[in-house]
């Protein structure tokens, strides 16, 4: 078996794992970082909407099993350097000053955090800087307090969202500028073309985990070993330090021996990872003295929108600009949290129509040149019968049954009756199943006690005393926005608190 060593072994080169290895990236340690795929590919079929969506040409993970309906599914979740980010939107909002506290929701309680927006804003600026964060301070009724602008100036709007803009004001609501991470600096390679949102960016434009992060890292000298799959991680005889993780690659399997192991997989395979890891001191699997390891698994309710005038086409070439959170929180005009609003990049026949295999082209271009596209978000809460379990065959199986579907619901109606408004008398609906699992967290929560949870506040586990988690696992919420920020600010947060280095 090929050995490697190092200090630092981060598992995952995600927005967690690559915000980790860019802090490192200076430290003086030897850091490597272990990912399961290899790098995307550049070329013509990036742009294709055909291929990305109809044929799935970049859908490489292993189908999943929903336990609730007892079926298989194929999983959002791509292997690559990079991660997920690879195909995100990135929209990079901060969370809410709100969501790090008790919140009382329509279907119960979002928990608090045991870190506080202030602990985490530092660090919000640093991630805004790396991944060149365009927005507009101020705009957003519920955006948080900042100590720096935004690194870069909002995107604008084209003519049709402008318009939308002008009309969502009229009826009293307050739209802002997404805060969105792509490279448009003068100068900079981004085009603002219609494939982004969902796509690979042929061009690097987009402020991927592997453009900004995990590329600059390797430059500094941190390791990289691509199409490595980490299998399990073994631990000493006393099962309080790990000592290995054994991987494989197509030469066969690998150990690596490093003296802090950093797991960054996503928030299914972290857990699985650690699920898989069980031995005679950790018989329900590794760090998982509290029995919460795979559970409390959050993946978001969401609902594709678009709302369809059939007397005037969308020229919109880049779409996703603009948002809506006057229902994100309770207020006099909203009784309880809802959630979020923002555009999607624009629709085209080819992403439709895996979703509607019975409709004829010719109808779906006319629907999506016609049609505003909109993403609408309400926060899942955290259930401990909602959970990532390892079945006999060694496959991921989840149980998820979606919870605060009220919330939901009432803001999916409230977006259809503006919209209506704003001259789009027809409105279509698509709600996210089990496979839209973008934006997973939860199954490693942080928390002081280790009897309920897996992770203190510094994501260091309370059971495995070199052992960290810098990915979405550690969320005890989700909020109700995209988590890639987040994600980032909380890696860079881990280390610097120091005690990877240590």
């Amino acid at each position: 078996m090929e050995t490697v060593t190092c200090d630092i072994a981060i598992i995952g080169s995600g927005m967690g794992g690559g915000a980790t290895a860019w802090a490192l990236r200076e430290s003086g340690a030897d850091v490597v970082v272990i990912e399961r795929g290899g790098r995307l590919p550049r070329e013509p079929a990036n742009w294709s909407a055909a291929e990305v969506f109809r044929n799935t040409r970049y859908r490489n993970a292993e189908p999943w099993f929903d336990e609730i309906h007892e079926s298989e599914f194929h999983p959002g979740v791509y292997y690559y350097i990079g991660g997920n980010t690879k195909v995100y939107g990135a929209c990079l909002p901060r969370f809410r000053e709100t969501d790090f506290g008790v919140v009382e929701h329509l279907g119960g309680v979002s928990p608090a955090w045991p870190v506080s927006y202030s602990q985490l804003e530092p660090y919000y600026v640093q991630a805004e800087r790396l991944l060149l964060v365009h927005g507009s301070a101020g705009d957003d009724p519920t955006e948080p307090w900042r100590s720096a602008d935004y690194p870069q100036p909002a995107l604008t709007h084209e003519p049709t969202v402008e318009r939308l803009r002008h009309s969502l004001t009229a009826q009293g609501l307050r739209p802002f500028y997404l805060p969105m991470g792509v490279d448009r600096r003068d100068g900079g390679p981004c085009i603002r073309c219609a494939t982004c949102d969902g796509f690979p960016c042929k061009v690097d434009a987009k402020s991927d985990a592997d453009v900004r992060l995990i590329r600059p890292a390797v430059d500094a000298g941190v390791r990289l070993l691509e199409r490595t799959r980490v299998r399990r991680l073994e631990s000493d005889a006393d099962g309080r330090h790990v000592t290995s993780a054994i991987a494989e690659n197509v030469d066969g399997e690998v150990r690596i021996k490093a003296k802090r192991y950093v797991l960054a997989a996503g928030a299914v395979n972290t857990a699985a990872l650690l699920l898989a890891s069980a031995n005679d001191n950790h018989p329900n699997g590794l760090a998982n003295s509290s029995g919460l390891v795979g559970r409390r698994y959050m993946v978001h309710n969401s609902t594709f929108m678009m709302a369809v005038d059939p007397r005037r086409r969308n020229e919109v070439v880049f779409q996703k600009t603009l948002g809506v959170n006057d229902w994100y929180v309770a207020s006099p005009h909203c009784d309880a949290p809802l959630g979020n609003l923002q555009m999607l990049g624009k629709l085209q026949a080819d992403i439709v129509k895996p979703a509607r295999t019975w409709v004829p082209m010719p109808a779906l271009r006319f629907v999506t040149g016609h049609s505003v596209d909109i993403y609408l978000t309400t926060e899942d809460l955290p259930d401990t019968n909602n959970r990532v379990v390892l079945r006999e065959d060694g496959r991921i199986g989840i149980y998820w049954i979606p919870n605060n579907l009220e919330a939901h619901r009432r803001l999916v109606a409230r977006v259809s009756a503006v919209m209506r408004k704003a001259g789009y008398p027809v409105i279509l609906t698509e709600r996210m199943s089990i496979a839209t699992n973008s934006h997973q967290c939860g199954t490693a929560v942080m928390g002081d006690d280790p009897a309920t949870s897996v992770v203190d506040s510094h994501c260091r586990s309370h059971d495995v005393e070199n052992l960290w988690i810098s990915d979405s696992s550690v969320f005890p919420s989700s909020a109700a926005m995209n988590p890639a920020l987040t994600i980032a600010a909380n890696a860079l947060r881990v280390v610097d608190s120091g005690g990877l280095l240590n």
